[in-house]
């Protein structure tokens, strides 16, 4: 497929919500949306560094809308208090995301990854979703990861108290990224809601989500840029060619996720889990 980040529409009137676009590919993703004429929200838990990434992005596009917002996931209070500071949104992508080698545990108790990568951004687009239907075309755009595909979600223990990992914990964490971005789409589809959930998997990136000590440098040499790992977000959010449900992988390849991350049964599950976790409803599109 011949699609670049220059193919992207003029985005003229539109606001694009990019969590995690301080650095990483969220950086790359941000830019590229300004760069085409979209209001931009660098949604990030540093101040430092979100302004930093907005004075970034403002000396390399004239005249860009750009702001910063304080947004920390792992801390459901400052989910509510960012949402609350938004007055309109088209384009929600659902970006950040954690690795800890750790056990660690978010601002509200809930294991630091499935809290961060998952439950902070159900709750963000639910309490986004009145201003997200208010604008016709919008989109929610979640970043999953093959890492999926090795993940495993134990109601009973969805701490990961009895046995954590480092991958195990990330991989869960990416599977119920698509497990919510597939429910999302449903639940819209039946609600006749105007709408668009999809999912992306940027590859493997270089990218300062994990630490690789000495090792770094070489596995630089092996891992594609963040700015190529942003194109599946940018085409995912931008393209007519979209359709809800899709799962864009590097080269803009559709993808097949597991079994697990199709299934309704589950997927419906989990969102009763978050809904229940988070306080967060979705009462716009809840199942009639």
């Amino acid at each position: 497929m011949t699609w670049t980040p220059a193919s992207i529409p003029d985005l003229t009137g539109k606001t694009a919500v990019v969590t995690g676009a301080n650095s990483g590919i969220g950086l790359p993703t941000a830019l590229e949306l300004t760069r085409h004429g979209a209001r931009v929200v660098v949604a990030a838990r540093s101040p430092e560094k979100g302004r930093a990434a907005v004075a970034q992005i403002a000396g390399e596009v004239p005249g860009a809308q750009v702001e910063y917002g304080r947004l920390d996931l792992a801390d459901l209070a400052s989910v509510r208090e960012f949402a609350a500071g938004v007055d309109t949104v088209d384009l929600l992508i659902n970006n950040a995301g954690v690795l800890s080698g750790s056990r660690q545990e978010t601002k509200d108790g809930f294991e630091l990854q499935f809290g961060t990568n998952h439950l902070g951004h159900f709750a963000l687009t639910g309490l986004l979703l009145p201003k997200l239907l208010a604008r016709p075309g919008a989109r929610v755009v979640t970043v999953s990861s093959d890492a999926h595909a090795a993940g495993r979600i134990d109601f009973d223990d969805l701490g990961l108290e009895r046995k954590y990992s480092l991958f195990g914990a990330y991989g869960r964490s990416k599977l119920a990224n698509l497990l919510f971005m597939y429910e999302l789409k449903r639940r819209a589809e039946q609600a006749g809601a105007d709408l668009v959930s999809v999912a992306t998997h940027p590859g493997v990136t270089a990218t300062n989500i994990v630490k690789l000590g000495p090792f770094q440098f070489l596995m630089g040499i092996f891992m594609k840029s963040a700015s190529a790992g942003a194109v599946p977000s940018l085409y995912a959010a931008t393209s007519p060619d979209i359709r809800g449900g899709e799962f864009i992988g590097p080269r803009l390849k559709r993808l097949t996720p597991s079994r697990t991350a199709r299934s309704e049964e589950v997927a419906r599950r989990l969102w009763e889990v978050s809904t229940e976790l988070t306080g967060v409803r979705f009462e716009e599109i809840a199942y009639s």
